[in-house]
């Protein structure tokens, strides 16, 4: 039910009541029904969000009106009449903007994740190259279709890196808390902390913590690596908190037990206060791209598809894989001759290291990296155990012994690892995956660390760049899963462009 059927029910139920009551007092005429008024920190929402669209306008439109004005220019040089010119530019510019209207692409940009955006902008720009060409075909307009072949490229290459711009801008201004959204969580304590966690520090999703209602105990704050949450209220009191605390955003992480109908008196509540009731849930975690909702007959219905293993998806990831990999292994090829003599000078040995990993479904393979440690490492690996720094079943240190002076180098960059492109192009790894496990590993796993080897383990994923060798078991663990659930084509793309950035700015990385 929205807020204003809500409302409207309400003030039918009111009327009622009042009618069953004193029926004949009652006079309809002098009833009165005003809509909530927005608060202050609402407005100030409302006021950039305003401001950082009209951004996104004023780009888009140069943007399109330089890769219109390109391909006109171009017309004009071959002799095309410049009335059909400036016919066919205006048409383009019109659709091109109507779909980016139409696709919400600008409200994404807000708080939606980036390849969210990304993909709007790509479906908006498909829509009104396909308007404009249907256009051409059944005008008969042939100078159209240079226009439309000058145009896609250019303008959709154009409108990504613009709203990749933009995109850093507003992530470095959430950074230092402006164009926020202040946030209340509420819940039980440890499904509160869970969600608090999950966003802080301010991420990309722009999602400022400023406060907490548990529902189940009894606190004055959470602490949290970035300080302390005010914990203030309780499951009463939830919409009064949010207004003392000027939020904007309330996330409900948990519901009290036995009041099925807690989320939607609060969001009746919160009329006026706030501009988003978001609803958490732990499925989300490793499920959320394959849920959707669906209500059927007024029934709320969350459909969760299982994830399959095999298939068309899979063969494009392959190609994919296939693809980089073989475009990797050119530059690789030419700077190996460097790194080989660098690691001979270091310390004798031979140029690349060897290692058996378990693929997918258990099979094992060899791996192979640039060596980065000196040749009896394996066998002073027992000696070093009492001082592992790493979690889980990982052995890490961040001063090991072992590492040769070229071969720290190699680690903070991740170049120890580019000879594993050869392992993808063979098969037995994908560019993106989980993390290759050693077989002393993969024998300690439990049933539902198992899941990690349903597809092919990877040289980057989620694990390298969200914090690598600082990570927890449990972390590590929670995105490999995640990973191998939900992976998707556009997914593994942005995690290249991401490893990337690592790369150059390293991170966990020893």
């Amino acid at each position: 039910m929205t807020s204003v059927e809500g409302a409207l029910s309400l003030t039918r139920e009111g009327a009622s009541l009042l009618s069953a009551v004193t029926p004949r007092a009652f006079n309809a005429e002098t009833v009165t029904v005003s809509s909530p008024r927005a608060s202050a920190s609402l407005e100030q929402r409302h006021h950039w969000e305003r401001g950082h669209r009209a951004r996104l306008v004023a780009t888009d439109a140069a943007v399109i009106t330089a890769a219109v004005g390109a391909a006109s220019g171009i017309q004009l040089h071959q002799g095309e009449p410049p009335a059909d010119v400036a016919l066919h530019g205006a048409l383009l510019i019109i659709a091109w903007f109507a779909t980016l209207w139409l696709t919400r692409t600008r409200d994404a940009a807000l708080f939606r994740p980036s390849v969210d955006e990304y993909r709007g902008v790509a479906h908006a720009t498909g829509l009104a190259i396909g308007i404009t060409a249907i256009a051409s075909v059944l005008l008969d307009w042939d100078a159209m279709r240079l226009t439309v072949l000058i145009t896609l490229p250019s303008g959709l290459l154009g409108l990504v890196m613009s709203r990749w711009a933009w995109r850093r801008w507003l992530s470095s201004r959430r950074r230092h808390g402006l164009f926020t959204s202040r946030t209340l969580v509420v819940g039980n304590r440890e499904d509160v902390d869970y969600v608090v966690r999950t966003l802080q520090p301010i991420g990309p999703g722009g999602y400022q913590v400023v406060g907490a209602t548990l529902l189940d105990a009894n606190a004055r704050e959470l602490l949290t690596e970035d300080g302390a949450v005010p914990v203030l209220g309780n499951a009463t009191s939830v919409a009064a908190v949010a207004a003392e605390l000027r939020t904007d955003t309330i996330i409900v992480a948990s519901r009290p037990d036995g009041d099925p109908d807690f989320v939607k008196r609060l969001s009746w509540q919160l009329e006026g206060t706030a501009d988003e009731l978001i609803l958490s849930s732990r499925l989300a975690d490793v499920a959320g791209p394959r849920m959707s909702f669906a209500p059927v007959d007024g029934l709320p219905l969350i459909r969760v598809q299982i994830p399959t293993y095999d298939g068309g998806q899979h063969v494009l990831k392959r190609a994919l894989d296939i693809a980089v990999s073989a475009l990797a292994l050119i530059p690789i090829a030419l700077i190996t001759p460097v790194l080989a003599l660098l690691i001979k000078l270091d310390s004798p040995g031979p140029v690349f290291f060897f290692q058996e990993r378990v693929g997918r479904d258990g099979r094992r393979f060899r791996m192979v990296k640039f060596r980065s440690m000196r040749t009896d490492a394996e066998q002073r690996l027992a000696g070093l155990q009492s001082l592992n720094e790493g979690s889980g079943l990982l052995f890490k240190m961040k001063d090991d012994p072992r590492v040769t002076r070229v071969g720290r180098i190699l680690r903070k960059l991740s170049l120890d690892e580019l000879p594993q492109f050869w392992n993808v192009l063979a098969g037995d790894m994908s560019v993106v995956g989980p993390r290759p496990p050693l077989p002393s590993e993969v024998t300690a796993y439990d049933g539902t660390v198992f899941r990690r080897l349903y597809i092919k383990p990877g040289i980057t994923g989620l694990w390298q760049v969200s914090g690598r060798s600082d990570l927890s078991w449990d972390e590590s663990v929670r995105l490999d899963l995640r990973y191998v659930e939900n992976w998707s084509v556009m997914s593994d793309l942005q995690i290249m462009w991401r490893t990337a950035r690592v790369m150059v700015q390293p991170k966990g990385a020893y």
